[in-house]
């Protein structure tokens, strides 16, 4: 069992699915603000904030934004993280750490491997070579990131692989999207709640 995993749950539109998520024990809820399916505006974000307790995290997720619109969006959704995917670089990261929010940088795996802190993020997340394709990829190559580090896994993870995945990397924690919905941007409430459960070695 894996208790003390970490668990972030992206990519939601709805009350339905922040408060299944919440309740089946995520550790992150994170909503999109760049184009997709799952993109939401700032102002339903903020409501959906409305109902996660303080000890989960509320993450956006950016890609390829002006720094302006980044601090407006989050300013205006009142998340606690920016998660962001695109080259922004150091000076970009220290702008938002300056602005009291969580940073989560966002990378695909590749050789060599992106390490932990190269831009000051607070927690790195490891994507597959295809970011955002939700195709499950080779965890096994090589080690992924240093021991103690905080990285989240990501890429294909579904409640049939995240305890294999997990048994297999060691992690610090995981992040899902499309492996828990039932059709693209939709959510599926029974495959959030089975995949923190396999995660985390419940069941």
């Amino acid at each position: 069992m894996t208790s003390s995993l970490f668990i972030k749950i992206c990519g939601l539109k709805t009350d339905r699915d922040v408060d299944t998520a919440v309740e089946a024990g995520a550790d992150a809820i994170g909503f999109v603000f760049s184009a997709s399916p799952r993109r939401i505006d700032a102002a339903t974000a903020a409501r959906l904030c409305a109902r996660v307790p303080e000890n989960v995290l509320t993450v956006g997720v950016f890609r390829d934004e002006p720094l302006s619109d980044v601090r407006s969006l989050a300013t205006d959704a009142g998340i606690q993280a920016v998660q962001l995917h695109g080259p922004e670089n150091r000076d970009y990261y220290d702008d938002l750490a300056a602005g009291g929010w969580t940073l989560i940088r966002a990378a695909a795996f590749g050789d060599p491997a992106p390490r932990h802190g190269d831009m000051g993020e607070d927690i790195l997340l490891l994507d597959a070579p295809v970011p955002g394709s939700g195709t499950a990829w080779d965890w096994s190559t090589k080690p992924l990131a240093g021991p103690g580090e905080k990285w989240l896994l990501a890429g294909g993870l579904t409640p049939a692989n995240v305890r294999t995945a997990v048994d297999t990397t060691s992690p610090w924690g995981v992040d899902v999207s499309s492996g828990v919905e039932q059709t693209r941007g939709v959510k599926n409430p029974s495959l959030i709640t089975e995949f923190i459960r396999a995660a985390r070695g419940l069941s």
